[in-house]
């Protein structure tokens, strides 16, 4: 049986009016227009949460139907992207919804149904409106038959996926917000910084400013000399060159160079030396006979002494990403190739690698494939269902082979395996034998981009890491100026970016087929081929994408090595195709740098760190399986581990959205390790916890432990009270007094004496006043006791008062008082008071009758 021909054989190119039938009629016929009524009201912009920072709506169409899934719905066109609603739950479907700036291009389409003979003339034409993406899918709508809703939305289309100035994209006029943006040239300087050895300090605006950058090390050195762009637009402001070649000598090898880009270092390795340069293609002519001793000595100090020996110089390479007859026809226009016998101890390889033109074919006929016979085609029929040789079922196993073909056919995983062997190689040159590489192509940022960047991501693991894949995509990609505009359909820069710019959407009339309804009961025409966005298909290709598709196999091979995971791959990319951020606009550091991009846009890596924020490690973004530890060096695949497949979460989710769960599994891991962080968090606050009534019990025990010594020493304070009591008493009572004292603090003295006739009681109760005096002298652990005696009478020289004088410890034998201001010295008073201090007794030839121990 013959092989049925590929899908793009028998697709019409947009910009035709031919038609063809196209099959899967059979669920819609199903729908009953009649009864879809559009909504008679606006839907509430302001009830629209789902809506962005400075999203507003433009044009709204209802009653329109998503043809892939037969879901009906609302679809709406914001200045930033294409939303369709569900009917009943106003849930936004993924599926159909797109940024305006992924659309690659779009097409009215008329499908005519055939209904029975006799009513031929009353069926009614489809309205469809053709969405194709950069990012695999394609999508349809139906609209309503006699109504102006798909024009509509065409014409709204138009206007916002084709602005005049870049500065009318959603990035710029939403600015900043909460996603502000560093300068990336004091990011490009750190890297710089990290590459020439520890040591350099931290880059700031105010280096850049005043040129304090140009540091060194002992081989390499920061250059300025493009600090004004004047050198080269397309490379970034500072360069490494090697520390012998002064900048006269940088100026002259760059014009040996295709657009100036002279061979420049962009990795260092920090033990052996070795380096990863990159360059454009020689200037050597259609004879191959030009040379320049200046870039050939720029090369040749590439090639530093290896260490230790002295003597022997490393070898380099120079890597040709481009085939060698493509290399050879570049010499017509001026470009070439080097020779080895011109570059002292190097070796030339061709790595074969076609150019942007294949890629953009080979992207087309892969997506044309996962349209096909993916289970939500933009026809609406899945691939089991269909008619003829392209079922997979009812006996027909050659359709499988053919399917399989057909991928095979689009070319994409061998150019994937093209770019990995050659990376791999490079990086194996580099760490096997301390060789260092210069790569180019033919301009140096489309292939030499994606071979430079892919060996320092086998070679350094930082690059691995979070903060090194936004150093390498920034310095590989963005600063040694990779065309975004261009390659990704963007709105170039001229003239300042105040003139209309021509889109780089590719129309691919001619380079690729689109995708249109297959074969059915009914036919297509597409309508209006002028305005279906005829781009200029000599700049749009998916370079960067197809990076990404490269790192995403290196994950599957060693799923240990890297921190992110491919779910940060996918909005990576999907971030820079919606183009929501400013990091990836314009085609140059210098572009960037002219309309101050960095001020007026949000920051996609800062977008990126704010989704991880909350959850960290259990980040979908994370990668559960990062092992640092396990890939601390180099990765070096070999060739038979390089066997690229399509990569399912971004290849295969639109199409075949259920088999596009390749990382079921790797959910279900990341539930566990939730649990068990949870679980872990749980440990830890029982554990403080736990140490908290440790601390708790501890302290709790000093203060039973100081109250114990507190209780001690007040038994002992009131055995020493009690014994000078005693004491007290027995001199009192050896004067002939009594002394009663109470438990409330009431003190009786009875007196008898020579000096009193006839026996008195007197008795004291201490005020609040002297309360609080006799409690603070027991506080200082000091007997003091004071009596005051009631008199009835006030003459000053009563017999209490010759008592008092002759009790008295503190009357001098001159008849003076020590304590002139006692009460018993104020004769005139009605009290005499009576202090008995130990501090005075001791000093008295008294002690000696009365305080001695029993």
């Amino acid at each position: 049986m013959a092989a049925p021909t590929s899908r793009s054989a028998r697709s019409v190119p947009l910009r035709d009016s031919s038609s063809e039938k196209m099959d899967g009629a059979g669920s819609w016929d199903a729908i009953e227009w009649t009864k879809i009524e559009p909504v008679s009201r606006s839907i509430s912009h302001t009830n629209l949460e789902f809506l962005l920072e400075e999203e507003q709506v433009i044009v709204e169409g209802y009653g329109v139907v998503l043809v892939n899934t037969d879901e009906a719905g609302t679809l709406l066109v914001t200045n930033y992207r294409l939303i369709f609603l569900s009917e009943g739950t106003r849930n936004i479907i993924a599926l159909g919804t797109i940024p305006l700036m992924t659309i690659e291009k779009f097409n009215k389409l008329v499908v005519k149904t055939q209904a029975a003979p006799r009513q031929s003339d009353k069926s009614p034409s489809r309205r469809h409106l053709q969405i194709i993406g950069k990012d695999m899918r394609i999508i349809v709508f139906g609209f309503r038959p006699r109504t102006k809703q798909r024009h509509a939305i065409f014409d709204a289309l138009l206007r916002c996926t084709k602005p005049a100035r870049i500065w009318d994209l959603y990035a710029l006029v939403c600015g900043p917000s909460k996603f502000g943006n560093t300068n990336p040239q004091v990011r490009l300087l750190n890297e710089y910084f990290r590459l020439l050895g520890k040591g350099f300090p931290r880059a700031s605006m105010s280096m850049i400013e005043d040129g304090s950058f140009t540091l060194s090390n002992d081989l390499w050195r920061i250059s300025n000399v493009n600090s004004s762009y004047a050198l080269c637009q397309t490379y970034p402001f500072a360069l490494i060159v090697p520390k012998g070649i002064s900048d006269d000598e940088v100026h002259q090898a760059s014009s040996f160079r295709a657009r100036c880009r002279l061979p420049v270092v962009t990795w260092c390795h920090p033990g052996t030396g070795a380096v990863l340069a990159r360059s454009s293609q020689p200037l050597v002519g259609i004879m191959m006979n030009m040379r320049s001793n200046t870039d050939e000595k720029l090369v040749a100090a590439l090639c530093t002494q290896l260490g230790g020996t002295g003597v022997k110089r490393r070898k380099l390479y120079i890597a040709d990403a481009r085939p060698r007859k493509n290399a050879l026809a570049n010499g017509a226009m001026g470009g070439g190739s080097e020779s080895s016998s011109n570059y002292f101890h190097s070796e030339i390889v061709f790595f074969g690698i076609d150019n942007i033109h294949a890629m953009r074919e080979s992207f087309a006929r892969l997506r044309d494939y996962l349209d096909t016979y993916g289970a939500t085609s933009s026809d609406g029929m899945s691939s089991f269902l269909r008619h003829g040789g392209w079922t997979w079922g009812g006996g027909n196993l050659s359709s499988m082979s053919a399917s399989v073909s057909t991928l095979g056919d689009s070319g994409w995983l061998i150019h994937i395996q093209s770019i990995l062997a050659g990376s791999a190689w490079i990086a194996a040159r580099v760490a096997l034998e301390s060789a260092s590489v210069l790569v180019h192509c033919s301009d140096g940022w489309d292939r030499t981009t994606q071979l430079i960047s892919l060996a320092s991501l086998l070679l350094d693991p930082f690059y691995r890491t979070f903060t090194g894949f936004q150093a390498l995509i920034e310095k590989d990609w963005l600063a040694f100026g990779h065309p975004f505009s261009d390659r990704v359909g963007m709105p170039t820069v001229s003239g300042g970016g105040n003139i209309p710019y021509e889109l780089s959407r590719q129309s691919s009339a001619s380079a690729f087929p689109s995708s249109p309804m297959r074969q059915s009961t009914g036919s297509h025409t597409s309508q209006n081929p002028s305005s279906t966005h005829a781009q200029n298909s000599n700049n749009y290709s998916p370079i960067f994408l197809q990076w990404i598709d490269c790192v995403s196999q290196l994950m599957r091979m060693y799923p240990f090595a890297f921190e992110f995971s491919s779910a940060f791959l996918v909005d990576l990319l999907d971030s820079m195709l919606s183009c929501r951020f400013g990091n990836f606009l314009c085609n140059s550091e210098k572009e960037r740098q002219q309309c101050s991009i960095a001020e007026a846009s949000g920051c996609l890596w800062v977008y990126l760190a704010d989704l991880r924020a909350a959850e960290g490690s259990s980040h979908v973004h994370c990668n559960l399986f990062y092992d640092p530890l396990k890939h601390n060096g180099p990765i070096l695949p070999p060739a038979a581990a390089l066997a690229p497949t399509l990569w399912p979460q971004f290849h295969l989710r639109w199409s075949c959205p259920t088999e596009a769960q390749a990382g079921e599994v790797e959910a279900e891991c990341r539930k566990m390790a939730f649990k068990f962080s949870e679980l872990q968090k749980a440990k830890e606050a029982a554990e403080n916890k736990a140490k908290d009534m440790v601390t708790s019990m501890e302290s709790l025990s000093a203060e039973l432990r100081n109250e114990q010594s507190a209780r001690i020493s007040a038994m002992s304070l009131a055995k020493r009270a009690s014994k000078e009591n005693e004491a007290f008493n027995r001199a009192i009572q050896s004067l002939g007094c009594k002394v009663h004292f109470s438990g409330s603090g009431d003190c009786t003295v009875d007196i008898e004496n020579s000096l009193i006739g006839t026996p008195q009681k007197f008795s004291y109760s201490p005020s609040k006043r002297e309360s609080d005096s006799i409690t603070q002298n027991d506080e200082k652990s000091d007997l003091s006791v004071s009596i005051t005696v009631m008199s009835d009478e006030n003459a000053p020289n009563n017999q209490i008062g010759r008592m008092c004088e002759t009790l008295c410890p503190l009357r001098t034998r001159e008849g003076g008082c020590k304590w002139p201001d006692a009460g018993c010295a104020q004769l005139g008073s009605q009290f005499v008071g009576l202090k008995a201090n130990f501090d005075a007794f001791d000093r008295l030839s008294i002690y000696d009758g009365y305080f001695q121990p029993k």
